[in-house]
């Protein structure tokens, strides 16, 4: 089976390391990746393609040296790999104009202001792999335990099978 990652992007060691710290909980399902740079993180994804895994959650930070976290996320949606990926944009500096932008040409699934709240993050990013899971794995028994089972559940009922192997 192949493996669906989670992705931070953020160019402030210690405050990637606290997204990272926050989402620990979801690692042993979800692998996450982590890239200090736009550069990194494309690099990184053309990895996880390249393995044939699943980039299923993207958090990126807006402001950083170089290239903007929403030029990556526009650009994700771009690619035929990426454009499923949930989007989440985590920042303390976008202006309305930089939002409008993600949400209108990113399809941005989620805006997440700094300071955030770890358990808000993890419910928002519990509530994004879900939706993915349900869009794009066949068997969700794996995800009942860590996601979220009554959305789950539901879609197994309404598939009216567990899987389709």
């Amino acid at each position: 089976m192949s493996k669906i990652y989670i992705l931070v992007v953020e160019d402030e060691p210690e405050v990637l390391d606290v997204v990272v710290r926050d989402l620990s909980s979801l690692e042993e399902t979800f692998p996450i990746e982590m890239a200090v740079s736009v550069k990194e993180a494309r690099e990184i994804i053309a990895e996880i393609e390249e393995n044939g895994d699943k980039l299923g959650l993207a958090v990126c930070d807006h402001v950083m040296p170089g290239e903007m976290g929403v030029e990556l996320m526009i650009d994700m949606q771009k690619q035929p790999f990426t454009e499923r990926t949930r989007k989440v944009l985590l920042t303390g500096q976008a202006g309305l104009d930089a939002t409008v932008e993600a949400v209108n040409h990113a399809r941005l699934n989620r805006y997440i202001a700094k300071p955030w709240d770890p358990e808000e993050l993890v419910k928002i990013a519990i509530d994004e792999l879900t939706t993915y899971v349900i869009e794009h794995e066949k068997n969700l028994l794996p995800y009942l335990g860590i996601l979220d089972a009554e959305r789950l559940n539901e879609v197994i009922r309404s598939r009216g099978t567990v899987s389709d192997h």
